[in-house]
């Protein structure tokens, strides 16, 4: 008789849906994952459902609506381990912006019957919700990250995901600083490695996407930014609110500069 396969789910929150397509740009290698486990639900791949509960849950987005704040604990009650995958699902995503304003002087400018609209005063990870078993970065996610993520919780060990910041990855690929060579601000000191070096290598700063790494010096970066690269407050405050800017040291030196 056959072992019965682990049962994986894949749920979408506030977001904008490219985390979950990065499983299904894992292409060859998504042949071996559906060998592997049982896509129990994956509303962007199938509307075909199983029933939990799930071994594995994948969770993209964050929370921003009463709807996804209660739903949350529904997901967390029937997974056996809940993975949150993006910068949504991690750090509030490039929605979390709202946090700093009146979302509903927002929701008054955008729409004509702000009557209708049901939403959350803040864009908030899962993790301010639940318990998390892991949390992949990215916006969006690395598809290998993923795979490692998945090879690892099927198998019973921990991950192999780096915690270096950025800048390591620039200089084991010979990548020009942009940030010495050119003097624009670059989030790569503090940022955890994981895009590949995306773009640096085209001649950009990086901005952000995988989160802070682990004890980030923030405070530095933006002294220097000041200091030794001419930018002025606003500057330093618009440059730790991107992706990630409600992940807690980049709103915090964010504040700093209001």
């Amino acid at each position: 008789m056959a072992a019965k396969r682990p049962k994986l789910a894949v749920w979408k929150f506030s977001s904008c849906d490219g985390c979950q397509l990065s499983l299904l740009d894992c292409e060859d290698e998504l042949l071996a994952v559906a060998e592997a486990v049982e896509i129990a639900y994956f509303l962007e791949a199938t509307r075909a459902e199983v029933r939990g509960p799930y071994d594995v849950s994948l969770v993209e987005g964050s929370i921003s609506t009463p709807h996804d704040a209660e739903r949350i604990h529904k997901v967390r009650r029937k997974s056996r381990a809940l993975i949150t995958i993006g910068a949504c699902a991690t750090a509030g995503g490039i929605q979390a912006l709202r946090n700093f304003h009146d979302v509903d002087d927002f929701v008054r400018s955008v729409y004509a019957h702000p009557e209708y609209i049901s939403t959350l005063a803040k864009s908030t990870p899962i993790q301010d919700h639940v318990p998390v078993d892991f949390e992949l970065r990215g916006c969006p996610i690395d598809k290998f990250q993923l795979l490692e993520v998945l090879n690892a919780f099927l198998n019973g060990r921990k991950p192999n995901i780096p915690r270096h910041s950025q800048c390591v990855e620039c200089k084991l690929s010979g990548t020009v600083c942009v940030m010495v060579a050119k003097g624009e601000p670059c989030l790569g000191p503090l940022t955890q490695a994981g895009c590949g070096n995306l773009c640096p290598s085209c001649d950009r700063p990086c901005y952000g996407c995988f989160g802070p790494k682990e004890t980030p010096n923030t405070a530095s970066l933006a002294d220097w930014s000041v200091r030794c690269l001419g930018r002025d407050e606003r500057q330093v405050r618009h440059m730790f609110r991107a992706f990630t800017a409600y992940a807690e040291p980049f709103r915090k030196e964010s504040e700093a500069h209001e």
